[in-house]
């Protein structure tokens, strides 16, 4: 297993393989998220208590469970980049960092959006809003402290520690609605109670995003690795082939 990881740890062989995986993703999400959110904003039938207010859950309910797993995702890399030393993890981690604070921007603004005709207001501090809010705050803080160091193995070091000293608020926006009283709706196991015309678009908006998500972490993954790599011969090479094309 480790062979097989440290095979990714090549900057140049990284490089043409999310290359070659980028095209593949990005249609995949794309007609993902065409499918789901023309069948949900279309065709699917109004909610019997909210009407069509809820059809925002097809843009809200993935933007708000990828926020979590892409953070996950980032912590399994920060380790494995901490322990085992691997620079390359150190850069999955800065790649998707941005993609991960975006989505959690969209779940927030979607939420409160949701939550104004629900609750009457847009905003209130209990804890799964909270919660969401400092899961933000961490994606800002670890791009910011990434961009903070001129040294890439320091700064991949630093942000590494930030995303494992973070990873507690996880279970914590996870669990917020069962540990404490809020506003937010309980954990009704949404995509086995709502009526199937419902959840089977959601389903697809859900693997859209997460699509659309590997899609922008190559992308940015490839723009580091030729940054971090620039005074090697492979990127001259690489740049020479371009420009003669």
């Amino acid at each position: 297993m480790w062979k097989w990881l440290h095979q990714f740890a090549q900057p140049e062989r990284l490089y043409h393989l999310c290359g070659r995986f980028v095209p593949w993703f990005g249609i995949a999400g794309a007609m993902c998220l065409a499918v789901g959110w023309i069948w949900g904003f279309g065709f699917a039938p109004k909610d019997y208590q909210q009407g069509d207010s809820f059809r925002i859950m097809y843009i809200h309910v993935p933007a708000a469970m990828w926020s979590m797993g892409i953070y996950v995702w980032m912590a399994i890399a920060a380790f494995i980049g901490l322990v085992w030393q691997m620079r390359m993890a150190e850069t999955v981690v800065a790649a998707m960092a941005p993609v991960g604070a975006v989505f959690t921007f969209i779940a927030l603004v979607t939420g409160s959006a949701w939550g104004k005709p629900m609750w009457g207001t847009w905003w209130v501090w209990d804890a799964r809003l909270t919660s969401e809010l400092v899961l933000l705050f961490l994606y800002i803080g670890i791009i910011a402290l990434y961009g903070a160091f001129d040294d890439r193995r320091l700064a991949g070091r630093a942000a590494g520690i930030l995303v494992l000293v973070g990873v507690i608020n996880i279970p914590v926006i996870h669990f917020s609605v069962e540990w404490w009283n809020t506003l937010h709706q309980g954990s009704t196991k949404m995509q086995q109670t709502i009526a199937p015309s419902m959840r089977s678009p959601l389903r697809w908006a859900i693997v859209g995003y997460l699509l659309f998500f590997i899609t922008l972490t190559l992308m940015r993954l490839r723009n580091l690795i030729l940054a971090h790599e620039r005074q090697r011969t492979w990127v001259a090479a690489l740049v020479s082939k371009e420009r003669q094309s």
